[in-house]
């Protein structure tokens, strides 16, 4: 069996494509990246009309077939709720077109500053591509280890119901699962300000580098912005200033300022305290997919519980009445005071109980 023939049932006819996106125009174009041009249209799957994206190879972006048959590869071998899904691909003379599950919401780059993206959706967005990340590095059964080598947050992509879907599989490398030692890269590849800097200056990749971008991510959820920005023409990185001022206690000045009201506190420095520990320089510091997951999932945790004291509690009326505690009552965080209360405190000698 040659190698096309296990691809052979997921192919498609170039016609159908033209046919789905008005022969590729300009009205059904929805983005451009590193791959080429998206497009979006309906295709039958299942008997039924279902919307989908069309990615179609452009060679003046620098990517070539290996990165479309690695995607075809990838996608159809890994199979996961937080991994986007191929549908099809269509390879006809210069054709070369990956077709994938259509991604409602796009990217989540293009939500970082919209407070209507609020922290416990961002909470679960991150939970979300991280236990696709983690799926990726240690995954079940006899498949192999994935370094993705792109994490950035406009590779994670959004579905109808805000899941997260990690995309864009092209510059990926596989490697036997067990396999605890470094790579050695001549090509470095990778997008700016998202790169692990070992990797980027020494060509040194392995399974931390993709903890280093995937920690920039959490940052710029945090944050409220991308990594980067150009000032008079120049880009400029930003991940060791966030890194600076979170040394320095100072992380108050860089989150997003439109989300501060309704973050709880505890969930705000567990989420920090991993995302800085994604960016250690030295490898061995940094938190492998399964502890980030678990991290966040406590961060999630804790925003919940905050959010579900707020509907039960009017923290003014409280306020009035902690005045009159004896002795005197003192918390860091909405979550100690209802633990606080809930155990009851004397009021002028009557005791308040929840």
């Amino acid at each position: 069996m040659s190698f096309m023939d296990d691809f052979e049932h997921l192919k498609i006819q170039l016609e159908d494509i033209k046919l789905a996106t008005n022969n590729f125009g300009r009205d059904k174009l929805i983005g451009r990246g590193g791959f080429g041009q998206v497009y979006k249209g309906e295709l039958s799957l299942d008997g039924r009309q279902t919307m989908v994206a069309f990615k179609c190879l452009d060679r003046k972006h620098g990517q070539g077939d290996t990165e479309f048959w690695k995607e075809v590869l990838m996608l159809s071998r890994y199979r996961h709720e937080n991994l986007v899904s191929l549908m099809h691909f269509c390879s006809e003379g210069e054709h070369k077109i990956l077709v994938y599950e259509y991604a409602f919401h796009g990217s989540l780059d293009t939500y970082l500053a919209n407070k209507g993206l609020t922290w416990t959706q961002r909470l679960k967005i991150c939970i979300g591509a991280a236990c696709g990340l983690n799926y990726l590095h240690d995954p079940s059964g006899t498949q192999q280890r994935v370094l993705h080598r792109d994490i950035k947050s406009s590779n994670i992509l959004l579905d109808e119901n805000w899941n997260a879907k990690l995309s864009d599989f092209g510059l990926s490398k596989l490697g036997p699962a067990n396999q605890q030692h470094t790579y050695l890269i001549s090509n470095v590849v990778g997008t700016p300000g998202y790169c692990d800097p070992l990797y980027w200056e020494m060509g040194f990749l392995s399974k931390e580098s993709d903890v280093y971008s995937f920690g920039v991510v959490l940052f710029e959820v945090m944050c409220g912005r991308l990594c980067f920005e150009y000032s008079n023409g120049q880009l400029r990185i930003l991940v060791r200033m966030w890194q600076k001022l979170y040394d320095e206690k100072r992380l108050d000045e860089i989150i997003f300022q439109d989300l501060k009201e309704n973050m709880d506190s505890d969930s705000l420095n567990t989420f920090s305290s991993i995302a800085y520990k994604c960016l250690k320089r030295e490898r061995e510091e940094r938190p492998t997919m399964a502890e980030i997951v678990k991290e966040l999932e406590i961060a999630l945790d804790q925003q919940e519980f905050s959010e579900d004291v707020r509907k039960r509690v009017d923290f003014e009326e409280i306020s009035k009445i902690l005045d009159l505690a004896i002795p005197p009552v003192s918390y860091r965080s909405q979550k100690e005071l209802f633990l606080l209360l809930s155990k009851g405190i004397l009021l002028s000698g009557v005791a308040f109980d929840k």
